[in-house]
């Protein structure tokens, strides 16, 4: 998982999510990629710091301090206005509310999609991950799916 910043032409600075730089290209390439505050298409690469890890063969021997510890992301975006965070914090609620009755599938999303679209596999609720393409296909062919509207953790990748 790669995060870019990214800015659209209006100048609003928000956060992306991509698989990989192709997957970030391929989306922005095909339209997908907008500006959450005015839904322009138009976005590039916003500069941004680079996160480079520390060696790890380097100890460290004091647990730091509150003032030390990064500041967390919500209060990190002060641009954005109190309407907006609190209908961005209620998506997020809703889809984790509606994630808790679902089944992560992973990789095996559009098989199983498909499955059950065709009557092979009983109906069930689940969610999973596949590639742009795919999921084009998928709703193409009348398949019922849609991306998530905030970045989920798979499990296995959960501490």
């Amino acid at each position: 998982m790669i995060v870019f910043d990214l800015r659209c032409g209006s100048g609003h600075v928000f956060e992306g999510w991509f698989a990989s730089s192709a997957a970030w290209e391929e989306q922005r390439a095909a339209g997908l990629v907008e500006c959450p505050l005015c839904g322009a298409t138009q976005v590039e690469k916003a500069v941004m710091a680079p996160n480079v890890a520390a060696k790890g063969n380097q100890r460290q021997d004091t647990v730091p301090t509150p003032r030390q510890r990064p500041v967390p992301m919500a209060s990190a975006a002060p641009t954005l206005p109190p309407a907006v965070r609190e209908a961005m914090a209620a998506l997020a609620q809703a889809q984790a509310k509606a994630l808790a009755s679902s089944e992560w599938v992973g990789d095996d999303f559009a098989r199983r999609a498909r499955a059950m679209h065709a009557g092979d596999e009983t109906e069930a609720a689940i969610h999973g991950r596949t590639d742009p393409e795919t999921a084009r296909e998928l709703m193409e062919d009348g398949v019922p799916v849609m991306p998530l509207l905030v970045p989920v953790v798979p499990p296995e990748q959960l501490n």
